[in-house]
């Protein structure tokens, strides 16, 4: 199967493109904005007719969180309207769609963890255009699934995990917020999930269903940052303090953490634990350098 990569130098498209040669009955073509252009409603029908693409997985996204809320208009042709556009070249081509998606489209006031099918109310830009995108998957005809995830993480691009560890060498203490609680993703983990569901049995013919996935646990800003610096070895003293004084153009959901039990029921898939998989991030950063 010839495979659609959207987003490839992005931290997700980056993973895929890592362990794509772990499966050579998928031949997987990364693309990033200088390659395609998915705004571009002919680029993108052009490219998967001429490559003959029978899945595309969606990477790309404007996720400049505090940005879009003045970028209005580019964070809703990335995130929404650059989605029609591979819808339709799914429809002329008869290929599948996976398409990420964000955490941020909850209003985060729930009080346990969220499944797929509760009430969706984004606090902001990025988190509404990213919506946005998820309605054109969902009332399409076309087959294929939306992954939502939170707190993406990698070895590779920029990231709080990288950002962390430049700050905690460079400073001697740290205020992070503690009172947002969420859970990280190690990227490579959900890359590995992704390659997994398209290897299966399971065909993606879910028509715009939509799952769930996140590292195992629960965690706060503060909790992620004293365990990156604990696994890190960084001598830096973590200081807890609320999301209120550290203003912020966009609003955070207060609690995004995601319910994940269907994509493991569906798929019959494994999710790591997230100081697990910080520890193997952090293993490869270091390698790395």
């Amino acid at each position: 199967m010839n495979i659609l990569v959207t987003g490839g130098n992005g931290q997700l498209g980056s993973e895929l493109k890592h362990i794509a040669f772990q499966y050579p009955q998928l031949n997987c073509m990364f693309t990033d904005v200088e390659e395609l252009d998915i705004t571009n409603q002919d680029d993108i029908i052009s490219y998967v007719e001429e490559h003959n693409v029978g899945l595309i997985i969606n990477c790309a996204a404007y996720t400049a969180v505090d940005k879009a809320e003045s970028d209005i208009e580019r964070a809703r042709i990335i995130n929404a309207t650059a989605v029609k556009n591979l819808i339709k070249a799914c429809e002329l081509s008869s290929a599948k769609l996976i398409h990420i998606s964000t955490d941020y489209v909850f209003n985060g006031e729930a009080f346990c963890p969220l499944k797929e099918s509760d009430q969706v109310i984004p606090l902001g830009v990025y988190g509404l255009t990213k919506l946005e995108g998820e309605q054109y998957v969902v009332s399409s005809n076309e087959e294929g699934i939306i992954i939502r995830t939170s707190w993406l993480y990698s070895s590779f691009g920029n990231n709080f995990v990288k950002t962390m560890m430049r700050l905690g060498v460079e400073r001697e203490s740290l205020g992070v917020i503690f009172d947002q609680v969420g859970t990280p993703t190690y990227a490579a983990d959900l890359a590995g999930a992704i390659m997994s569901i398209i290897n299966s049995n399971e065909k993606l013919d879910k028509k715009g269903k939509v799952y769930h996935y996140s590292n195992e646990g629960v965690a706060s800003w503060y909790d992620f940052a004293l365990a990156i610096f604990e696994l890190s070895g960084i001598k830096c003293i973590v200081n807890p303090i609320e999301a209120s004084e550290y203003p912020t153009p966009a609003k955070r959901p207060y609690y995004s953490v995601l319910n994940k039990k269907k994509i493991k029921n569906d798929f019959n898939i494994s999710i790591p634990y997230w100081r697990d998989s910080l520890r193997s991030c952090l293993y490869e950063i270091e390698k790395s350098n």
